[in-house]
């Protein structure tokens, strides 16, 4: 195929691609060719094998003083120890490897849910798929925003300009046009009729053939220009890893001391070096990094499954701190199915009935469908969009719609824009289906919808020559562009009265919740060629106003209920008229009796500082522009709130980018808006955004609880070994039980704690600072107590011992109770604020299985001769098991009742308070 596309006129091109541009290609014909031309990917850096990350395990430098001792056992004889030892840092290792396996699979995984999409034509029919299926030769559709998903040949466009600066350097966006080039060797940037891999659409729309997939693209070629994504570290994980390094030198000191200590009391050197060592790898918590890993992972996991994915795993953290949601209406806040309710026209108000995208309805008030100002209006509303009517996943056009007839309403959809969407079902319902008209009429030009400019105007030539021009936009901006309305078939002067009277009546619209869309009209010369927005937008003939209404989601209303439960402002950015986001806002519970609406004309009087002063004051914006959402997000920043800001177009990108957690839309969001996102709905809903900010304090909350467990359980063997060394007793653990101690207790109970369902009334809570420290709340105070009474309780069980027998025998218990203090432990660990009678001993299952295999490997061990001897234990009796359990379990369960009852009282009292 030619490498010269650009010097080709769009006929040659659809020759030597053997494709047709209004069908497409065939299924059967898109799967040969992917065959022939593979996946439309750039080329990966080969990902590291399963065998050097378990590899990777072993070069921490105290498994590796640890494998040392374990070689020094071996050459003095001490078989049984040396094995054992090493058995378990190889299970160790194993734990290790399917944590950080399970963390690079998950991320990997959310990767490819945020792959792009491109709006592509097969078999006839236009459709949504993954970038990564094209092959040569698909019709791609391309839109603002649209991020460029392989190498085309422009076939049509439509005032269509693509950024190119990924590829070329060069920041300006250039204009697009369809027309053959001449010369050759010409660089990218000047090739003005192709569109690159990788290039971003800033305006307008266009057609294209795909002419190179994958690396035969000009960004595949620049190998220099590939970038892999580098790993994030959230910010807890970056203070853990510092946490880490402190305890490990922590550590290694009372090691130091308790090894100085053991040998000036005259015990074997070497004894005490292994011992030391074996002390130093069970209290460092090497686990932590990767079990905060997992239960972020797995945290991402959840919330996928409730619809939210996220791109950038700091936004996990920084969710759970969220103190304002700034949320589009459109979509988000409501069903983002758009009907049409009236139309007005001169003056005159007519219901239309229907319901959704269902092109089935009718117009009351003995409406004449014959009338040529109605006619108008409606093939207004018919040509001027780009939207596709679709029934499942097929277009259903003016041409085969009889086929659509006798299926059940709620399987139509609009692929597009839902407001044009409802325009068109709306003309449909008057009998104009827009592919029908088009065989007459011949659409010349388009001038794009503006968030800025609030309009779109297409031309279309008639069968006679001239040029129609179809306007639609917000009424006061179409009011402003027209200077004669229609009155009997004629175009009259636009009076001073009328147009107030149109202001009102929109008011009227908008004040019943309906969003409200003008049409306008003109007729140019057939010779014209002027087509910009300046020739073509002004002396306009006004045909009137359709009113619509997008219901709000049910479940955005309690989400909203939810968040102000939770101490989260609710701030709601729209483009409608004022009185339409006040009756939403109403409706949702966002706006309260006397809450305040700023609209972007307010913002724009406004200074920096005096919006500063009103910003917390406001909870709904109407008629804004997405630049105003930048001015908005950082007012409520400068404030101290971290916030959450929702965005679908292009123009959204810098507000998402610069808010705490940027929020894209999935459905309707452009490319570049979800690459500038830390987070896509999936739904586009705003329960989903509610649903993740509960995932995101649950997530937070399993980490402290794991962090509280660990830290814990280590102080409470460390100062077992620590005050039995200074008090001149015998040590109360030998290093294979310390290091298997380890093995079952930090192993599968602290990974269950990762999945422990949050509490029920996490959404009840403030939001924490996001400079909170981990072990803010007491919990430092409650880690260096709880270590205090297990360490204290575990020598308690070491007299016993010595009391009921030999060294052996006191070994075992403190051996055993140690471990066992740690698994009865867990359970007071699930919860900060609530017990485990009120959360329910069952509610993990995984803890409750992981516990029970922790303890039955222990017992395993205390009763299987061979083991018997490796992890030098005795068999013990029933008072000593009573002793154990009465010692180890008494802390939790005590502690559980005590808080129990306290805790019901205090309710008691708040009650009786209120």
């Amino acid at each position: 195929m030619s490498s010269r596309w650009y010097t080709l006129s769009v006929q040659e091109v659809l020759a030597k691609l053997k494709t047709d541009p209004q069908k497409g290609l065939s299924d059967k014909e898109a799967k040969e060719r992917a065959l022939r031309f593979g996946p439309n990917e750039l080329a990966k850096a080969p990902r590291e094998p399963a065998w050097k990350l378990f590899m990777a395990q072993f070069k921490d430098f105290m498994v590796l003083v640890l494998l040392a001792a374990t070689a020094i056992s071996g050459f003095l004889g001490e078989y049984a120890d040396a094995i054992t030892i090493a058995i378990i840092v190889i299970v160790n290792a194993i734990l290790g490897f399917v944590q950080e396996y399970r963390a690079e699979r998950s991320l990997e995984a959310l990767k490819k849910l945020t792959s792009p999409e491109a709006r592509v034509i097969r078999n006839g029919q236009e459709r949504k798929m993954q970038a990564a299926d094209l092959v040569p030769g698909d019709i791609v559709l391309l839109e603002e925003g649209d991020r460029i998903p392989a190498d085309m040949r422009l076939l049509k466009t439509s005032s269509l300009e693509i950024e190119e600066s990924a590829l070329t350097g060069e920041s300006l966006p250039v204009l697009k046009l369809a027309g053959a080039l001449s010369g050759y060797g010409l660089a990218p940037g000047d090739a003005s009729n192709m569109a690159y891999l990788g290039t971003v659409v800033t305006r307008g729309r266009g057609r294209g053939v795909v002419v190179h997939t994958g690396m035969a693209t000009e960004m595949g070629q620049i190998a220099g220009m590939i970038q892999e994504a580098a790993r994030e570290e959230t910010p807890l994980q970056h203070r853990l890893a510092q946490l880490g390094r402190w305890l490990v030198a922590f550590c290694f000191l009372i090691c130091a001391v308790v090894i100085l200590l053991g040998i000036m009391r005259g015990e074997e050197a070497y004894q005490m070096f292994l011992a030391g060592v074996s002390l130093a790898v069970a209290a460092i918590p090497e686990g932590l990094p990767a079990i905060v890993t997992v239960a972020l992972a797995l945290g991402v996991q959840r919330m996928i499954k409730r619809q939210a994915i996220i791109r950038k795993l700091p936004a996990v953290e920084t969710l759970g701190c969220s103190t304002i949601i700034c949320s589009d209406k459109t979509g988000t806040l409501t069903q983002n199915e758009m009907t049409v309710r009236k139309i007005i026209i001169n003056g005159r108000v007519i219901d239309v009935t229907g319901e959704g995208y269902d092109p089935k309805g009718e117009f009351t008030g003995g409406l004449d469908k014959h009338d040529q100002h109605f006619n108008l209006m409606m093939k207004a509303s018919a040509l001027c969009s780009n939207s596709v009517l679709e029934r499942g996943s097929v277009s259903v056009t003016g041409l085969f719609r009889g086929l659509a007839k006798g299926q059940p309403a709620r399987e139509w959809s609009v692929l597009g824009d839902p407001t044009e969407g409802a325009l068109m079902v709306m003309a449909m319902k008057a009998g104009l289906w827009r592919e029908k008209l088009e065989m007459k009429e011949v659409r010349e030009a388009e001038i794009p919808f503006d968030s800025d400019r609030k309009r779109m105007s297409v031309l279309y030539r008639q069968p006679a020559g001239e040029l129609a021009v179809y306007v639609k936009g917000a009424p006061d901006v179409i009011l402003d562009l027209c200077t004669h309305s229609l009155k009997g078939g004629l175009a009259v002067p636009l009076s001073k009265r009328e147009r107030e009277e149109i202001l009102n009546q929109n008011s009227e619209l908008a004040d019943k919740a309906l969003r409200v869309i003008a049409f306008a009209y003109r007729e140019l010369p057939a010779e014209t060629t002027d087509f910009s927005e300046e020739r073509v937008e002004q002396r306009l003939i006004f045909l009137g106003m359709a009113g619509m209404i997008d219901p709000p989601r049910p479940a955005a209303v309690r989400a909203v209920l939810t968040c102000r439960r939770a101490g989260i402002n609710v701030v709601m950015i729209t483009g409608d008229h004022k009185l339409t986001a006040r009756a939403i806002a109403r409706e949702l519970g966002i706006l309260s009796k006397g809450g305040e609406i700023l609209t972007g004309r307010d913002l724009d009087g406004m200074s920096d500082e005096e919006f500063a002063d009103q910003v917390e004051k406001v909870s709904v914006y109407a008629r804004v522009s997405p630049r105003h959402k930048l001015k908005i997000v950082r007012a409520l920043k400068q404030a101290g709130h971290v916030v959450a800001m929702t965005g679908d177009g292009v123009n959204d990108a810098p507000a998402i980018k610069e808010a705490d957690i940027g929020i894209a839309m999935g459905i309707t969001g452009t490319d570049v808006t979800k690459e500038a996102s830390a987070m896509v709905l999936a739904d586009d809903n705003f329960s989903s955004i509610v649903a993740a900010v509960e995932e995101g304090r649950g997530i937070y909350d399993n980490i402290r609880k794991f962090i509280r467990y660990l830290l814990s359980c280590n102080v409470g063997e460390v100062l077992t070994m620590l005050i039995a060394v200074m008090a001149g007793l015998p040590l109360p653990l030998v290093p294979i039980q310390i290091l298997w101690m380890n093995l079952v207790t930090d192993g599968l109970p602290a990974m269950a704690l990762g999945v422990d369902p949050h509490d029920s009334d996490i959404m009840s809570r403030r939001p924490r600072h996001p400079r909170e420290s981990v072990f803010s709340h007491g919990m430092a105070w409650r880690i260096i107590t709880s270590g205090t009474i297990i360490g204290l309780g575990t020598l308690v069980a070491f007299r016993c011992g010595l009391f009921m027998g030999d060294v052996e025998l006191a070994r075992t218990m403190a051996f055993n109770t140690l471990v066992f203090f740690q698994l009865f432990y867990v359970f007071a660990c699930r919860s900060e604020s609530h017990t485990i009678l009120e959360i329910g001993l069952f509610t993990n299952l995984y803890l409750v299985g992981a516990v029970f295999i922790s303890a039955a490997l222990q017992l395993l061990v205390n009763y299987v001769p061979f083991l018997q001897a490796v992890f030098h234990v005795v068999p013990l009796n029933g008072l000593q098991w009573m002793t154990i359990l009465l010692i180890s379990s008494a802390p939790t369960v005590l502690g559980t009742i005590y808080h129990h009852f306290i805790g019901g009282a205090r309710k008691k009292v708040m009650y009786l308070k209120v």
